[in-house]
């Protein structure tokens, strides 16, 4: 086990990449640079993360905020769910005044798992705590020749006991960053560079030939489709939104006027639909077209297949009354999802 973590230590101190978060031992900016990169590349989160550590530098900047603020600095992120997150907890830790220095109690912040507090412990404290991410998942299922799926209980508990035995007791921050680097760069998903590789005499899969099954999990997420048909009011100078406060995906969210339906649907169907017909007021005659037609917009579990109407009213419309009025200028100052943003950016 010394070995491999000598030859991982090695592997990292001259491979490495070059980020601002490797820079410090801040505990905020590790904390934020850990949850941006959650569900995210790094080649994504890098601008990301140099955009919010300007805006909120402290963990009391990010307190005060309003959260739609920390909403629209995250907007196109995507998991907004980390950033509500981020912002209750920046709220916890400020009223206590100090970033808390324990593994129970960074681990007890919302949002915070075993992987997050354990990578804020070792590189911020130098705690002895392992991270166990998928590219540590990967790089031990391989080198070990485990076939224990990583989503069972069972699997989690395998890899933890011997993530923890490899680590590097007396460097643990530099061993986690070097770990997950390796799998990230040499041990890859696909292709991985095993011809290359100092860990190859030691690799289980390189010498089966089993990289393209390692790491095994035993369940699939199941893919849901689904039909949005979104409303771009005109009435002058104005717009309409609604902002997006269910359980659900993009909570929190702003979004222009939304019907779902269970299936696509053509133009004269969605102007017949009594869901549409219910927003527009009888003595009104909107002008109507179809602008954006199966838009396909891919998330982690879902399909959605969007299309945008736009409807031109009067300025003084009395149509859309449900939704709250702002001037189409002010737009911009919304957090909104990826798809809808991307809409705009066509407009």
């Amino acid at each position: 086990m010394k070995e491999i973590s000598k030859i991982l230590l090695d592997w990292y101190s001259a491979n490495k990449r070059e980020l601002p978060w490797r820079e410090t031992t801040d505990p905020y900016r590790i904390w934020i640079s850990e949850i941006i990169l959650q569900q995210t590349r790094i080649v994504q989160g890098y601008e990301y993360f140099l955009k919010f550590i300007e805006r909120f530098p402290n963990v009391q900047e990010l307190a005060k905020a309003d959260e739609d603020e920390v909403l629209k600095y995250w907007q196109g992120l995507g998991y907004y769910s980390r950033a509500r997150n981020l912002h209750i907890a920046a709220k916890s830790i400020a009223n206590r005044e100090t970033f808390p220095v324990t593994y129970e109690e960074v681990r007890s912040l919302k949002g915070v798992g075993d992987y997050t507090a354990a990578a804020i412990c070792s590189i911020a404290y130098g705690l002895p705590y392992a991270v166990v991410d998928g590219n540590v998942y990967r790089v031990i299922s391989r080198l070990f020749g485990i076939d224990t799926p990583i989503d069972s209980g069972k699997g989690k508990k395998l890899f933890a006991e011997l993530a923890q035995s490899i680590m590097c007791k007396y460097s643990p921050g530099i061993y986690n960053q070097a770990i997950m680097d390796f799998g990230a760069i040499q041990c890859t998903p696909q292709k991985p560079l095993c011809h290359q590789c100092p860990l190859a005499e030691k690799c289980y899969a390189y010498h089966y030939s089993k990289q393209n099954t390692l790491p095994v999990k035993q369940h699939h997420t199941k893919i849901k489709k689904r039909y949005f048909n979104y409303i771009d009011v005109h009435a002058g100078i104005y717009t309409f939104i609604n902002k997006r406060e269910k359980d659900d995906i993009w909570k929190n969210l702003y979004e222009l006027p939304l019907i779902e339906t269970t299936e696509e649907i053509d133009e004269a169907t969605f102007y017949s639909l009594p869901e549409f017909q219910a927003l527009i007021k009888t003595n009104e005659k909107p002008l109507l077209r179809c602008v954006c037609k199966g838009i396909k917009h891919i998330l982690s579990h879902r399909i959605i297949y969007a299309n945008f109407y736009e409807v031109i009213l009067p300025e003084d419309t009395s149509s859309f009354s449900s939704y709250q009025r702002i001037k189409r200028i002010d737009l911009d100052s919304y957090p909104v999802s990826r798809l809808v943003n991307l809409y705009f950016e066509k407009k």
